[in-house]
């Protein structure tokens, strides 16, 4: 290769680097050292250019690709200029997309209805030093907070050590990251910094007393407590689904039924979870004066069991099946585990519907609508169910395809029921409502880690509980897949992203052209 076409290569680098000098400055990594060195080295190759083709220069302005040359480098000017615009453009704008695959950077749809019923600005303050692990993340997420509700929501960081006053109003415990939450004389604390927590704190914050939920007990129910726990089987228990109503502003307490004539007067719900004892008929009686007095009611429970509580089913419209539902085709690889995206139009699963979640039901009971017999008012309403492939398995043991004689096609697993108590005596409520889950177990510690069904159960509970806003779509629990980056290395990575690598990209095309154009 002669000098001359060789400097008209290095010209070319030189002319990028010259012109793309200022984007350094103003655009990308905004260090002037890095700008200055590539003006200088572009204007360095620039005088080797000039100093390799001097001679030329006058054949150039006759030469008939002279135009074309200026033409191209105008080009060149405008493209840069164009990216320079854009980049300003998109800075000031700072429109963002979420690609990832569990949408880590998106605010989930209960945060979003929980800052827009905010009645009045929270303060949210991080007693977390800079130099705290979770100080990064914690900063991002009250970002998008803010970014979200900006007129309800404002947060500070500030240093425990150095503001004693508000460490002693808040009764913050010493080296302890925390966050406090407050709306006007109101506060709260907590200690994690995920969307959950926060979304939950903000939850219990905005709320207007506690929605007490009692869970009956006494008929072999599945425990609350890990304490309670049967010692061959450590995981049976509901500790979880207590620990999510706590933390949605809910009050928990165990009920029995022997020996009382009536529901507490302060029962925002009561839940009955795989009862495995007859309930005996007083107590039957009990539950069936709370519905008629426009009580909330959940039932879970599970196939093979049973507990006496067929004929107040059927005054609300719902046969239980006997045997386990199965689909032969919707599963996760055993029959008996039904997956579910079969949703009717019903609120508490709109949201599961609209994103398209499964829910997964192991060994689930099948329901069978009633359309006679009902109690007066009674409306009963499928909610979710099997595929068509569905079959209520009678011997289980013995085979998992269907037999001649079992119920086969479309089988409905979860139902809603309301009831007219406008006119009742003493009623509670205008209205009762009822939700029946052919699943028990989907409450249980090791299976409630399932979004779609923890979504599900909670969306039941806000339904029957008439809370609008609690029926959503949680945030989920994300796991954690973040690479750490000091603000270094993040000009590093804009530097060659949208710097280095773009200038190579140009600079090699122009060298193509100018091999080509002297051929």
């Amino acid at each position: 290769m002669n000098a001359t076409l060789l400097g008209r290569y290095l010209g070319a680098f030189g002319l990028l680097l010259l012109l793309s000098s200022p984007f350094t400055l103003f655009v990308t990594s905004g260090n002037p050292i890095a700008a200055g060195v590539k003006a200088a080295v572009g204007l360095a190759l620039l005088g080797v250019y000039l100093a390799t083709n001097l001679k030329h220069f006058g054949k150039l302005a006759s030469h008939r690709s002279s135009l074309f040359f200026l033409r191209s480098g105008l080009t060149v000017v405008a493209t840069l200029l164009a990216l320079v615009a854009l980049n300003y453009v998109a800075f000031q704008k700072s429109p963002r997309w979420d690609l990832t695959k569990g949408r880590i950077h998106t605010l989930a749809p209960q945060t979003l209805a929980t800052l827009e019923a905010l009645p009045e600005k929270v303060l949210a303050i991080g007693f977390v030093p800079p130099t705290h692990e979770s100080y990064g993340l914690l900063d991002t997420l009250f970002q998008r907070y803010r970014a979200q509700a900006p007129e309800r929501f404002e947060y500070t960081f500030k240093d425990a050590r150095r503001s004693p006053d508000l460490a002693a109003k808040y009764q913050l415990k010493e080296g302890q990251a925390s966050v406090v939450l407050v709306r006007g004389e109101a506060h709260t604390t907590l200690q994690a910094v995920s969307e959950q927590d926060l979304t939950n704190a903000l939850i219990k914050l905005n709320a207007v007393g506690t929605q007490r939920v009692y869970f009956v007990t006494g008929h072999g129910e599945w425990p609350l407590a890990k304490d309670e726990a049967a010692p061959n089987d450590p995981g049976a228990t509901m500790s979880e689904l207590r620990r999510q109503l706590l933390q949605e502003g809910y009050g928990a307490e165990a009920m029995y039924l022997a020996g009382a004539t009536d529901v507490p007067r302060d029962a925002s719900l009561v839940i009955i979870a795989g009862a495995r004892a007859r309930f005996t008929t007083p107590e039957v009686e009990v539950l069936s004066k709370y519905l008629a007095g426009g009580g909330r009611l959940l039932y879970f429970t599970d196939a093979g069991l049973e507990d006496g509580l067929g004929g107040l089913l059927a005054e609300y419209g719902i046969q239980l099946d006997e045997g386990i539902a199965a689909d032969a085709q919707f599963n996760s690889g055993n029959p008996y585990v039904v997956l579910s995206r079969f949703y009717s139009n019903h609120a508490m699963v709109l949201p599961l519907r609209q994103r398209g979640l499964n829910v997964e039901l192991p060994t689930p009971r099948s329901l069978t609508l009633l359309r006679e017999g009902l109690a007066e008012g009674v409306r009963v309403e499928p909610v979710v169910h099997t595929s068509q492939y569905g079959w209520v398995e009678t011997r289980p043991e013995e085979n998992a395809v269907p037999s001649d004689g079992e119920k086969t096609g479309q089988l409905t697993l979860v139902a809603a029921i309301v009831r007219d108590t406008k006119n009742a005596a003493n009623k509670r409520f205008d209205e009762a409502r009822l939700v029946v889950m052919g699943d028990a177990e989907l409450l249980l510690d090791p299976n409630w880690g399932h979004e779609p069904n923890r979504n599900l159960v909670m969306n039941a509970l806000g339904w029957a509980s008439n809370q609008v806003t609690k029926v959503t779509l949680r945030p989920p629990d994300r796991e954690v897949s973040t690479l750490e980056l000091d603000a270094d290395d993040m000009d590093h990575i804009r530097f060659i992203s949208t710097d280095l690598l773009p200038l190579t990209m140009m600079g090699l095309g122009l060298a193509i052209w100018l091999t080509r154009r002297n051929k």
